[in-house]
């Protein structure tokens, strides 16, 4: 599969599309794409749990060999595969680290759409149950007519509901967002 099918296929663009795109050619030849999506989840979690690490693979002020030296020192912690150690290393070298998250969700992305899977992007007030994900997966799946997998995400702003996105389509069900409906509509009134 070229890579520029694999970009057609996916949607993946941009930047971190040519990354995650240049990754999973990698990962595909060395059959380890599911070691690679591990890693790649992992060093995400990692990033979303700390302020002090998104403020150093964004930081423009941080040398390149700093910012290469932590995400080494991290990934070896994470027990991270040797390509996955080279790749971010490559990708921090290139001043690219801003860009890692977008390159991980676009390599899951792209490993998703080769096993025919889609994945839902689901942002609720609370975090779901195993029952309230299963119940949303099986609704998903039935309604797009495929294997979807859902990437979950506590939003504190909503006050309930959710909002789901597949793709490009969005389902926006947050009370946050009918109650600035209802009062767009409340002006309008008298």
């Amino acid at each position: 599969m070229s890579s520029e099918t694999t970009d057609v296929a996916t949607g993946v663009t941009g930047l971190s599309g040519r990354y995650a795109t240049a990754l999973f050619d990698l990962a595909d030849g060395a059959s380890a794409l599911d070691q690679v999506a591990d890693d790649l989840r992992q060093v995400s979690a990692m990033i979303d749990e700390s302020d002090d690490l998104k403020r150093m693979v964004r930081s423009p002020v941080i040398s390149r060999g700093d910012q290469s030296s932590a995400m080494q020192a991290l990934l070896e912690k994470a027990e991270a595969s040797e390509l996955t150690r080279n790749f971010i290393g490559v990708v921090a070298s290139n001043r690219r680290l801003f860009a890692l998250t977008d390159i991980i969700n676009d390599y899951l992305m792209i490993l998703a759409g080769r096993r025919g899977e889609m994945t839902a992007e689901v942002s609720s007030a609370k975090a779901l149950s195993e029952s309230q994900q299963a119940e949303i997966i099986s609704a998903l799946e039935s309604s797009v007519g495929g294997k979807v997998s859902l990437n979950s995400t506590v939003d504190s702003d909503l006050l309930g509901g959710l909002v789901v996105k597949i793709g490009s389509r969005m389902v926006d069900s947050s009370l946050q967002t009918k109650l600035q409906h209802l009062k767009l509509a409340m002006r309008g009134v008298g």
